[in-house]
């Protein structure tokens, strides 16, 4: 999917109990030229998801009745391809981490910038399938390693190899520049595009995440180089 080429905009739905806040949000998307609805609680989020199938959810973590860990759940059995921004109050990088975990692709806390949304959200749609592909040359190797841009399809050893957006956008960036050390800077600059000012604990998060897909039982291909960054290299 190419937002150049997409026959009708992204579709964004907005979850938080602030109705204010979700009719802020809601008018700023909408003024990027995306389709934006809002919903107040969990039930209200998961039906209208299902009726209307969003590109992309922002969703408060802490909504009443149902937190946004359940909400992100049921709509993510239903649709799995849907991306998630997390809004959070909390401060603490664990709870941070375990949106993440739990599915989510992204967060930022509040109070947050307008801009920093939707800065945020074009990252997220891009990882979607918006990044342009090559007209020619689809597939992607390193060593037993294969990418396909085409069909999003990894394999490792010709098996296959089951990756989230994010993860995929990763792997995608770093079998672009094969056997060269990536710094977390970089890799945030490229995959998430714009820096996380410092918390590149994501970066750590999702490079753990691939590794334990593509190299877990098998000889490792992506590596930690100890105080520069990460690099993808076949053999020894």
């Amino acid at each position: 999917m190419d937002t150049d080429l997409a026959p009708e905009p992204w579709r964004l739905l907005v979850v938080d109990d602030e109705p204010d806040l979700v009719e802020v949000l809601c008018g700023a998307l909408a003024y990027e030229g995306w389709d934006a609805r809002g919903a107040a609680d969990g039930p209200a989020a998961i039906e209208l998801a299902a009726e209307w199938q969003p590109h992309a959810v922002v969703l408060d973590m802490m909504l009443p009745g149902m937190d946004g860990m359940e909400v992100l759940r049921r709509i993510q059995a239903r649709q799995p391809e849907v991306r998630v921004l997390f809004l959070t109050a909390k401060d603490a990088v664990e709870d941070r981490i375990a949106g993440l975990a739990a599915g989510g692709d992204d967060y930022v806390t509040k109070p947050f910038s307008l801009a920093e949304v939707v800065v945020r959200l074009r990252g997220l749609l891009r990882r979607a399938g918006s990044v342009p592909r090559r007209p020619t040359g689809p597939l992607l190797t390193l060593g037993d390693l294969t990418l396909d841009e085409q069909s999003r399809e990894v394999t490792r050893g010709g098996e296959p190899v089951e990756l989230s957006p994010t993860e995929y956008a990763l792997l995608r960036h770093l079998l672009l520049h094969p056997r060269q050390v990536l710094s977390k800077a970089q890799i945030l600059e490229a995959v998430w595009s714009y820096d996380f000012g410092g918390q590149a604990h994501v970066v750590e998060l999702y490079v753990s995440y691939l590794r334990k897909k593509i190299d877990h039982g098998r000889a490792p291909m992506l590596h930690t180089v100890r105080g520069v960054g990460y690099v993808l290299k076949a053999g020894a």
